[in-house]
């Protein structure tokens, strides 16, 4: 019974009769409540968001919880996870509802196969690809996806331009992430789609310390790493597409998918090629944290 119920009683005299009046009356005051907020997110449910283990990822994570906190949803963070093999199963088993992902990778995680390699194709194959349960949400116009770099003084002295222009040269030594070497666009990848042979060391965090000491002369980077800009760094062309293109891509548990759909596909929406390497400038050169980058995103993009 409310505290205005009750005060009205006592001020009657609280007879048996109205008692039960005003009891008869409360029980209907939550369905009427129900059916005002009906389009509001539920009270009972909490989105999980999840995030590898690399600071660019993080950063459309906590936009992505910061968004849906604006808009009235309860979040909860699991960030800085790791790699697909890591966090995949917590995406299946239901324990976490959202993550951002990249289409291109995403895709041959699940069919190495695939045969897509444009940003629309990839994208289309995707649905199909995920396990039950699963889907994915817009993706956005902003790519993070392998490339492959030398410094700019290697690519001048072997007339570097393309991938292919690699063969022939001995002693390449490709750094990457310690997954890359079994990676369909690794060292054999490498082999069978442009003829280059390569050793490999699992680099990893060091990866683009490694290539301007000299110590690798190939480096995977991401192309949203603003390194490749600040060492000077040169991004071999890849005309026959050994890397898939990668959108980010929100992938989502299809039991949330439509209740956060408007949010975060208007996230997408916003999100550019030139703006993620902006937000990565912030992150890695002015370290600046993921609260505060994503807050200032979303205020500059009307979404906050």
């Amino acid at each position: 019974m409310s505290t205005a119920r009750t005060r009205l009683v006592l001020a009657l005299g609280a007879t048996a009769v109205a008692a039960l009046t005003l009891a008869g009356c409360a029980s209907s005051d939550p369905l009427e409540g129900d059916t005002d907020n009906s389009a509001e997110p539920s009270e009972s449910s909490t989105i999980v968001i999840g995030s590898q283990a690399y600071y660019s990822n993080e950063i459309i994570a906590e936009i992505y919880a910061q968004a849906l906190e604006g808009a009235g949803f309860e979040v909860e963070r699991k960030f800085n996870i790791g790699q697909r093999d890591a966090y995949i199963p917590s995406l299946e088993d239901g324990s976490i509802d959202l993550f951002p992902e990249y289409t291109g990778n995403l895709l041959q995680f699940f069919d190495p196969e695939t045969t897509a390699t444009t940003s629309e194709e990839v994208y289309a194959a995707l649905p199909d690809a995920l396990p039950d349960g699963l889907t994915v949400l817009d993706q956005s116009p902003a790519t993070d996806q392998d490339s492959y770099n030398v410094t700019a003084a290697f690519a001048e002295e072997n007339n570097l331009v393309s991938i292919g222009d690699l063969a022939g040269i001995d002693g390449l030594v490709l750094g990457g992430a310690p997954e890359l070497e079994d990676r369909e666009y690794g060292p054999r990848g490498l082999k069978e789609v442009y003829g280059v042979t390569v050793g490999f060391d699992a680099t990893a965090d060091t990866t683009v310390d490694e290539l301007v000491a000299g110590s690798i002369q190939v480096a995977n980077v991401y192309s949203a790493d603003p390194r490749i800009e600040t060492e000077d760094l040169v991004t071999l062309e890849d005309p026959e597409g050994l890397f898939l293109a990668s959108n980010v891509v929100p992938i989502v548990s299809e039991d949330v998918a439509d209740e956060v759909a408007d949010v975060i596909n208007a996230v997408s929406a916003a999100l550019t090629p030139e703006g993620l390497v902006a937000l990565n400038v912030q992150s890695t050169v002015d370290k600046r944290s993921s609260d505060d980058i994503a807050a200032e995103w979303l205020a500059a993009n009307d979404l906050g």
